[in-house]
């Protein structure tokens, strides 16, 4: 049988990395973690927008090789139909699908200029207009669903897809010290309080490596 593997990039910068991860971690299937060095040409790359083709994370699974995070998310939804990644309820999982296909392609002014970084934490941060009009739109679609399928994650009582796609932008809340309402703080912190998530983030502190480019403040 084949083994089961996912590369990843750095746990302190990469939020493709942590998406696919937990993923995988919500899918309960076992698998080895193997690392891109993240002084590594293509690491950077990611790691700092610049690659016009985001190769990582990359999942190996019986011969099969699938390396786009939604992409790994509908193939582990279709391989692991029991840790119910997506919602059982049609209309709710294509709305899952839309938030998770917003993450995905947009909110590139958030990206940019409030990167992931598990070990920082900035305060008085300035944040650009183009990232609040990111922000808000986030906190708009986080509130909506928390009203709507009454928590305590996105969707309902269990993680989905969606909230693994979202996963990093609460680091980013987190890191750069953006004012909550009590409702998005109580999802925030059931995202933190993941066992997966405690696990990244204690790999992502004691990681060696730090790229300068995004240890700065903007």
């Amino acid at each position: 049988m084949n083994q089961t593997t996912l590369t990843i990039s750095s746990k302190n910068y990469s939020s493709w990395s942590l998406r696919g991860w937990l993923m995988m971690k919500m899918s309960g299937i076992a698998f080895e973690e193997i690392a891109v060095p993240a002084d590594s040409a293509d690491a950077r790359a990611e790691l700092l927008l610049l690659s016009p083709s985001i190769r990582v994370p990359c999942l190996e699974h019986d011969g099969v090789t699938v390396w786009d995070t939604l992409a790994i998310g509908e193939y582990l939804n279709e391989i692991a139909p029991k840790a119910h990644l997506l919602p059982t309820n049609q209309v709710q999982r294509a709305h899952c699908r839309a938030i998770c296909g917003e993450m995905h392609s947009g909110f590139s002014a958030l990206r940019s200029s409030m990167p992931m970084n598990l070990k920082a934490q900035f305060k008085d941060f300035k944040i650009w207009s183009k990232a609040r009009m990111d922000i808000d739109r986030i906190l708009e679609i986080w509130t909506h669903c928390l009203t709507l399928y009454q928590g305590p994650f996105l969707f309902g009582k269990t993680p989905t897809l969606a909230d693994a796609m979202y996963a990093p932008v609460v680091t980013r809340f987190l890191t750069y010290g953006i004012a909550l309402e009590p409702l998005i703080q109580s999802y925030c912190q059931h995202i933190i309080n993941l066992p997966a998530m405690q696990e990244w983030k204690a790999a992502a502190i004691n990681e060696p490596e730090d790229i300068d480019e995004l240890e700065m403040e903007f």
